[in-house]
């Protein structure tokens, strides 16, 4: 029963009417269907919900990524600008100029190797072009009785050359103008000068190149060594000193001038026209009119008439002659090497003040590139009251990798960096790093090699020894010697006379000891050890190229027995071999220099001053181009010989004498402005004031009496000033030196390079700018604005 109920009761429950059914069907229905659809909401809410955060987790990722690529582009500005700054300090380069990345790129660029060359080249190219222009300097000799017509250049040729330098010039100017600014560029009266001068230029020379280059006078030869000028700052520091210095020394000048006057007045009344034609020796060569008297003792001043000048009167009477001694003691012993010593003293001053300048724009761009630094995201982030600002030492040695300077003070540099140990450096530190750029650079030579076998430690030991290099330097001597000896036996004697066979037989000798002493040589120091020695790269050129033409020679020639030689070979002369290769052995022996202390302390001194004076030897020769340039156009063939066809011819036979010293009697001919190659010659005569007056009298003779203001200014300037001057600067390069090196062995002073740059030799007169200063300048600059420099703001 139970089992049937069941089923029934299950069975009545289960059968429904036809509208029952349906809506408990749709009921039930609906029951089972809001649950799924609230779920259904439930999960597209929470879909929408999670792409909602999906999209603003995109959107702030997004955002984020954006940010920390700004913020890298950042420090890579900063990077770049640190490095522009540091480089900048290198060079005393003013950091006074733009510092977006584009502006850096192009500083960079115009400030690279390369570039600089490329300027430099270009300078010498415009300034050479006086060579080859009319009247050319390309002949054989500049004696007008000898010189043949010379090679002068298409007309146009040297007018495109010059084109082309011209646009390069205004490219450079273009360039200045973009990376200081406009407001910085027409403050500049040098680039404003230098606009000028490029804009004249291209005026003058289309006026050439219009007139079919018949314009004898060009005025843009005068004003082309301002491009030289203007592309050196240490040149403008320099010209700027002697300005400051000139108005100094005017009281000297003054007074020197007043002491020739009144000794010229002094002497026109001792020695005045005689009755007697005898006793007028001295009026009539020296005295006989106030010009020939004031020109005399000029000359007098310099020495280079004495003891002619005093001779007539001399003869006469003995008394004459203390007004000639007093004249020269109180002028040229006294005033002119006071003058000396006033131009040489003011200078310095005015010189110091520069350095001075130049000091502080190093530290300038040191402390830019810590402030740089230590901009958002760069530096040491500390959160405390007490902040100090700090620069990472990774920082610090990527920036010196990128750096365009000398390796030996990069690694310095570096290896100093890489000392800190707790990872930042603040900015006493970072200022004492390149405190390295300072010292004197040590040459550290490689290791000798070790060596198992006993024989060649044998050998490094005999080469290492002091006298094993005496031995090499008494035999060179010994050459040398045997060389003079021959050429006294044999000076008289024709190249047909002379028997060359015993020495060439005495040159095989020592040259093959030569040859034999550098394999040792290396054996004891290896090859790179041999050739980290200045000395042995030297010695080692001239025993190979000695070598080769002893070969050359023996295989010409055949020397094989002393009545066998033949003197020629093929237009070549055996003599002449000979000659080149006792000439080479001669400046070999040069090789004891650096075995000489004092020797080499000179001869590195005049190797500092071919290197580190150049802007001092430009100012001369800037000189020498101008004055060369208005000689040319004052005195071109106003001296033709006798006999000459020239326009000229007539006035030259007139003025023409035979005088004792005159300038045809001592035949001076090839002294003369007819080009530009001979009229530098001539400046140089007179520079040097031997015969000085020569000159003096016959362009006088030959034009008028003004033409002594040329020549006296020309003295002035080459020979009292800068001559003077230029000496000074030698014994302050060599005190210098000895000052360092008189403590230090010959070895210590070989490996020692010395920083003998101008700024080097007045470093311990020059005062350290403070802290307050170089952040006073910094604040004074306008493209640096060390609160706002980021990449965003240059973007806006």
């Amino acid at each position: 029963m139970s089992g049937k109920q069941s089923p029934g009761q299950s069975g009545e429950t289960s059968e429904v009417c036809p509208e029952e059914s349906s809506d408990t069907l749709f009921t039930q229905n609906r029951m089972e269907t809001e649950p799924l659809l609230s779920e259904s909401r439930k999960r597209d809410s929470e879909a929408d919900s999670q792409s909602e955060s999906k999209g603003k987790s995109r959107l702030s990722y997004s955002h984020s990524r954006d940010s920390v690529h700004i913020k890298e582009r950042d420090e890579d500005l900063y990077i770049q600008q640190a490095v522009v700054f540091i480089e900048d300090a290198i060079q005393y380069r003013s950091i006074n100029h733009k510092v977006d990345p584009g502006s850096l790129r192009i500083y960079r660029w115009y400030y690279s190797r390369i570039c600089q060359w490329g300027l430099g080249f270009t300078i010498a190219v415009i300034l050479a072009l006086a060579f080859v222009e009319k009247p050319s300097s390309i002949t054989y000799t500049s004696d007008p009785r000898f010189r043949s017509e010379p090679w002068e250049a298409p007309c146009g040729v040297t007018e495109a050359i010059e084109m082309v330098c011209l646009c390069i010039f205004i490219m450079d100017v273009v360039v200045k103008g973009y990376v200081i600014g406009w407001e910085e560029f027409r403050m500049n009266k040098w680039l404003i000068g230098y606009v000028l001068v490029i804009a004249f230029s291209v005026i003058d020379c289309t006026v050439s190149f219009a007139m079919l280059c018949s314009t004898t006078i060009r005025v843009r030869r005068l004003i082309r060594p301002f491009f030289l000028l203007q592309n050196s700052s240490l040149m403008k520091k320099t010209l700027k000193c002697i300005k400051r210095t000139i108005p100094e020394i005017a009281s000297v000048i003054l007074l020197l001038a007043l002491h020739l006057c009144l000794f010229t007045m002094i002497g026109m009344l001792i020695f005045p026209r005689s009755e007697d034609s005898s006793k007028n020796g001295e009026w009539e060569s020296y005295f006989k009119n106030l010009s020939t008297a004031l020109s005399s003792l000029l000359v007098l001043l310099t020495t280079a008439n004495n003891p002619d000048v005093m001779v007539p009167a001399y003869s006469l009477n003995r008394g004459y002659t203390i007004f000639f001694i007093l004249f020269s003691v109180c002028g040229t012993y006294i005033l002119m090497n006071l003058l000396t010593a006033i131009i040489y003293n003011q200078f310095r001053g005015y010189l110091l003040m520069s350095m001075q300048a130049s000091i502080l724009r190093r530290r300038l761009g040191i402390r830019a590139a810590f402030e740089v630094l230590c901009c958002p995201g760069q530096s040491h982030d500390d959160k405390s009251e007490d902040h100090v600002k700090r620069v990472r030492v990774g920082t610090v040695l990527q920036i010196m990798r990128k750096v365009q300077m000398t390796s030996y003070y990069r690694q310095a540099i570096i290896k100093a960096t890489e000392e800190f140990s707790d990872g930042f450096i603040d900015s006493e530190a970072f200022q004492r790093l390149f405190g390295e750029l300072e010292k004197e650079q040590i040459k550290e030579h490689p290791p000798k090699p070790v060596y198992s076998y006993l024989f060649l430690q044998y050998i490094q030991n005999v080469c290492s020894n002091y006298y094993f290099t005496v031995l090499g330097n008494v035999i060179a001597l010994a050459n040398v010697i045997c060389i003079c000896t021959i050429l006294v036996l044999d000076a008289e004697k024709t190249v047909f006379e002379k028997n060359d066979f015993y020495m060439e037989v005495m040159n095989w000798v020592f040259i093959i000891y030569y040859f034999m002493e550098m394999i040792l040589k290396m054996i004891s120091l290896s090859w790179r050890g041999y050739l980290s020695y200045r000395n042995n790269i030297f010695d080692g050129f001239f025993t190979i190229i000695l070598l080769i033409l002893q070969i050359t020679i023996f295989v010409m020639f055949k020397i094989t027995d002393p009545k066998s030689i033949h003197p020629y070979c093929g237009g070549i002369s055996l003599w002449e071999m000979v000659r080149l290769v006792n000439m080479l052995i001669v400046f070999r022996f040069l090789r004891i220099i650096p075995e000489i202390k004092l020797m080499a302390l000179v001869a590195s001194t005049v190797v500092d001053l071919v290197k580190n004076l150049r802007a001092f030897a430009g100012i001369l020769v800037l000189v020498y181009y101008v004055y060369a340039v208005i000689g040319m156009w004052l005195f071109r063939g106003a001296i033709t010989p006798p006999g000459s066809s020239s326009a000229n011819s007539a006035n030259g036979t007139s003025n023409f004498t035979m005088e004792c010293g005159s300038y045809e009697q001592l035949e001076y001919w090839p002294n003369n402005f007819d080009d530009f190659a001979s009229s530098l010659v001539l400046l140089y005569d007179v520079m040097v004031v031997n015969n000085w007056q020569v000159f003096m009298d016959a362009y006088t003779r030959y034009t008028s009496e003004w033409s002594k203001v040329y020549f006296v200014s020309w003295w002035l300037t080459s020979s009292v000033m800068w001559v003077n001057l230029f000496v000074a600067l030698i014994l302050e390069n060599f005190t210098y030196k000895w000052d360092k090196s008189h403590a230090l062995s010959v070895s210590d002073v070989e490996r020692t390079s010395y920083e003998t740059t101008v700024h080097g030799m007045f470093r311990d007169h020059i005062q350290e700018p403070s802290l307050e200063d170089v952040e006073k300048q910094l604040k004074c600059l306008p493209h640096l604005n060390l609160h706002c420099w980021s990449l965003q703001s240059h973007s806006t």
